[in-house]
């Protein structure tokens, strides 16, 4: 396929999945790749329950587009899986959760949001979907930019379909949907469950900062440091709610290590400190946690807090890279976000240069 067979916003026609259909069945009637095909062992990951198989052929973007570093990653309630990357085409790709590509947003979305392609791409970062009554909104972390860094350091929230509802941050002036936040480089957002709104500056000012479901400020914590409630590359938050009360889990990377609060911003504890490596950021699916590791590996920790598996570590025991991990499919070199679908297939976009955005199909082992 050419780039421009996929412009913003550009849906398949049923017409288009016959004739996928149709192309599908006639590669099944050839037996020499059916052979080949059952020849070639399945690529798997974890062990027990948290079993997934490498989905190789998923993610494929057509002739002329690629990706960029892979910043987020997260899936609607119909299961289409929104990734964007540090590219300028695409911005951002959706796919069905079969691989199918479904739209691109390049051009037309960078108008929505006030930038140019280059600018969207240079300032990519994390996405957070929440679903806020009966619909579904989408948070974007933007970094900062420029020589100057005049662009950027922006927090949005957009419908499905990426026209902006509210902005947080370096807005060019204020009004009914744009506010003004002393942010240097944002790089993650969550909602709790009362609507409230949690922001964390991990590329920046290293602070957390807390607002209502409207965006009104509440408290801002944080800082550099090492002691509890300052962070060292606050880069990913989350609201679990497999407790008996919602707590903050914060990401702090730098510290090798997860910091726990109440929604207030109050201090409770610190997990897995010398067990996560360069933690980035949650992703919560029925009674679990996924944690994308930077630093290698996908780690799955339980309601209590436990790690249940550690998922495609690609570090040997001497604690360097392996050589491969960037090419073997059973191995992550730089986790940066992911989420999981209805099914509870796993997908995972990685901090490299060609986003390496991949699907791992649950296959739980007896």
């Amino acid at each position: 396929m050419k780039a421009n067979d996929y412009l913003f916003p550009n849906r398949l026609t049923r017409r288009d999945f016959l004739k996928m259909a149709g192309a599908a069945s006639a590669a099944v009637a050839l037996p020499a790749l059916s052979r080949a095909d059952d020849q070639t062992a399945p690529v798997r990951i974890g062990t027990g329950y948290h079993t997934y198989e490498a989905q190789s052929a998923w993610g494929k973007l057509p002739d002329g587009m690629k990706y960029g570093l892979g910043c987020g990653v997260i899936v609607d309630s119909r299961d289409r899986v929104f990734v964007t990357s540090r590219s300028v085409s695409p911005c951002v790709s959706i796919f069905d959760r079969e691989g199918n590509l479904l739209e691109t947003w390049s051009k037309d979305f960078a108008d929505k949001v006030g930038f140019t392609t280059e600018e969207v791409a240079a300032t990519a970062h994390c996405l957070y979907l929440s679903k806020e009554g009966g619909n579904e909104f989408i948070y974007w972390t933007e970094n900062v930019a420029g020589k100057e860094k005049k662009y950027g350091a922006r927090v949005y929230k957009t419908d499905l379909r990426g026209k902006i509802i509210y902005q947080v941050g370096n807005v060019e002036k204020e009004d009914a949907a744009s506010q003004k936040f002393d942010w240097t480089n944002p790089t993650d957002v969550a909602v709790a469950p009362n609507g409230d709104i949690y922001v964390v500056d991990g590329y920046g000012s290293q602070r957390v900062s807390h607002f209502d479901k409207d965006f009104k400020h509440i408290k801002t914590i944080g800082g550099h440091g090492k002691e509890h409630g300052k962070f060292n590359t606050c880069h990913g938050i989350w609201i679990n709610t497999l407790k008996s009360e919602p707590e903050a889990y914060i990401a702090d990377r730098g510290n090798g290590r997860i910091e726990v609060f109440s929604l207030d911003l109050e201090y409770k504890r610190t997990l897995l400190d010398g067990v996560v490596r360069n933690p980035c950021c949650f992703y919560q699916h029925k009674d679990k946690i996924y944690i994308p590791d930077l630093a290698s590996r996908v780690t799955v920790i339980d309601a209590n807090d436990q790690v249940v598996a550690q998922l495609g570590d690609g570090r040997g025991p001497d604690g360097k890279d392996l050589k491969d991990n960037q090419t073997n499919p059973a191995l992550f070199a730089k986790p940066h976000a992911l989420c999981l679908d209805s099914r509870g297939d796993l997908y995972v976009v990685e901090w490299v240069n060609f986003g390496r955005p991949r699907k791992f199909k649950h296959t739980p082992q007896a």
